[in-house]
């Protein structure tokens, strides 16, 4: 089986537990004001390539795959092609290598809820963007709704599936107490949650736009200050 793929990074640090091997997929349905991958929008671009082929590159760093670390496959949006990053945990999985999925989960819908079981049956944890707690906001924010998201966590949840909830504080849009205590709220229901991360909005990806001839919406968007953040992650029980 072959996958469309962006790009890989061989030494990631922000993307799970330790040390990890990086596949950002290609393709993405969500438009995020503050995405800095714009290049991952597009579906059926990037480079294609077999799960073997992505494996063996990916085991080449096993040895540095330290602190847990191991495989993570990020976007665009990895669930939008599971069959593939299925077979791909798989392999790796037998190589006695850990696997985290980095999502939105605006693939997952409840009335079909088993359709990812295959994949997640081969994904050690879960790390998941909850980009916006209210519906209405979430929509202005990326097009979509949360509710097949917030569904994807509960589900989760009730399958003893490990999850890393990332929420990005974005002044003006996500940086508001009353939206922080409802995810702080929705949070708190849930069963596995084993960590909660707080990403200060940042212009990294400003230039991408720019090359792409796309409007950045967030262009006097300043990112949050320390203070805020702070906040937010007290609000969020963020763990030092």
């Amino acid at each position: 089986m072959e996958g469309y793929i962006h790009s890989f990074e061989s030494f990631g640090t922000v993307d799970g537990p330790g040390i990890r091997f990086v596949v950002f997929m290609q393709g993405c349905p969500m438009r995020c004001k503050y995405c800095h991958n714009p290049d991952t929008w597009t579906f059926g671009a990037g480079k294609k390539y077999s799960a073997e082929e992505v494996a063996k590159n990916a085991l080449r760093y096993k040895n540095y795959f330290t602190g847990g670390g191991g495989i993570t496959v990020s976007g665009g949006e990895p669930m939008a092609q599971a069959a593939f990053v299925g077979e791909l945990f798989a392999l790796i999985k037998r190589a006695g290598v850990s696997t985290a999925l980095d999502t939105s989960g605006i693939m997952f819908d409840i009335k079909d809820a088993h359709r990812f079981d295959g994949l997640l049956a081969v994904t050690d944890l879960v790390l998941l963007d909850i980009k916006h707690i209210d519906d209405g906001e979430h929509r202005k924010l990326t097009g979509h709704s949360n509710e097949n998201i917030l569904a994807f966590a509960r589900y989760l949840s009730d399958i003893g599936k490990d999850m890393w909830m990332r929420h990005v504080l974005v002044p003006g849009i996500t940086d508001n107490d009353e939206y922080l205590h409802r995810l702080a709220g929705f949070i708190g229901t849930l069963r596995t949650v084993r960590k909660v991360e707080v990403l200060p909005y940042h212009t990294m990806g400003v230039n991408k736009y720019k090359s792409l001839g796309i409007d950045y919406a967030l262009k006097d968007t300043q990112p949050p200050t320390k203070e805020r953040v702070l906040n937010a992650r007290a609000i969020l029980g963020v763990k030092k």
